[in-house]
């Protein structure tokens, strides 16, 4: 695999946030107002913002780098032969969207040779962007973020989620949850995997656990973790990779006990 350097890593970075704020402007100018809703599955909706979203994304990408291929939520998936995949959720936390709370986002990443090598994820509500580049450091708009320091479950903030199959699928997180919430200070739900992922790079919360993503919902937002010091398995504590169902996410202190709590596991005792 030759290298992408570092120069041109930055380079990208430069077109993807303002790109990222564009479509950001583009998600506040919607929220609030009156939607039109389609429905992809029971509750899982898809709003017309989401689609004029993903268009302006796609659009801006292809006309600039003709022969990159994207991928994203709502249909856009041009790939084939092309070495750079940009994996685009126009809008992620659609059903608070959707119901005016005030929790989304817009999530870029770009894959090259199959490693995620930028990304940014911008949340229009707080004006708060997210980005990192690999091998380099990651930010909260100018500023250098790092994960949290806490080394106990028992003190740790947690986040999660819940796929849209929650009613009728046995593998459905609840059991994880309970197991979970008697080990953990806390646990939140703000419904959006990429900010989630975000926050836990920002030293906000400690450790994050998903069952049933897709790669448009960690694409950027894991290598932005990574790049601020947290660390990314499968549940299992199997490496990850954003085209792998279940994550599981922590400031990397707490990691094994989350994997312990979430396998049953008990940690073995260091012989005196």
């Amino acid at each position: 695999m030759s290298k992408l350097s570092s120069r041109h890593i930055l380079q990208y970075l430069a077109f993807m946030r303002p790109l990222a704020h564009r479509a950001g402007a583009l998600l506040r100018q919607g929220f609030n107002k009156r939607l039109s809703i389609t429905y992809k599955g029971r509750i899982n909706p898809v709003t017309d913002v989401d689609l004029r979203c993903e268009k302006l994304i796609t659009r801006t990408i292809t006309r600039k780098f003709a022969g990159h291929a994207v991928l994203g939520e709502e249909g856009s998936d041009s790939r084939g032969g092309s070495e750079f995949v940009w994996i685009v959720d126009p809008l992620d936390g659609t059903v608070n969207y959707a119901h005016g709370f005030p929790v989304y986002c817009v999530s870029i990443g770009l894959e090259y040779q199959e490693t995620i090598v930028a990304g940014v994820v911008y949340d229009p509500e707080r004006d708060e962007l997210f980005w990192s580049g690999l091998g380099g450091p990651a930010y909260l708009n100018k500023r250098r973020i790092t994960v949290s320091k806490e080394t106990k479950l028992e003190r740790s903030l947690l986040a999660t989620g819940f796929a849209y199959d929650i009613g009728s699928a046995r593998k459905n997180n609840l059991g994880y949850f309970a197991r979970m919430a008697k080990r953990a200070q806390g646990i939140r739900r703000p419904g959006s995997a990429a900010i989630d992922l975000c926050w836990l790079a920002a030293g906000r919360i400690d450790g994050f656990w998903e069952l049933k993503l897709h790669p448009w919902d960690t694409a950027a937002a894991s290598l932005i973790l990574r790049q601020a010091g947290g660390v990314t398995t499968r549940v299992d504590g199997s490496a990850y990779s954003i085209f792998d169902p279940d994550l599981l996410a922590s400031n990397g202190r707490i990691h094994r006990a989350m994997m312990a709590a979430l396998t049953r596991r008990r940690r073995r005792k260091r012989p005196v």
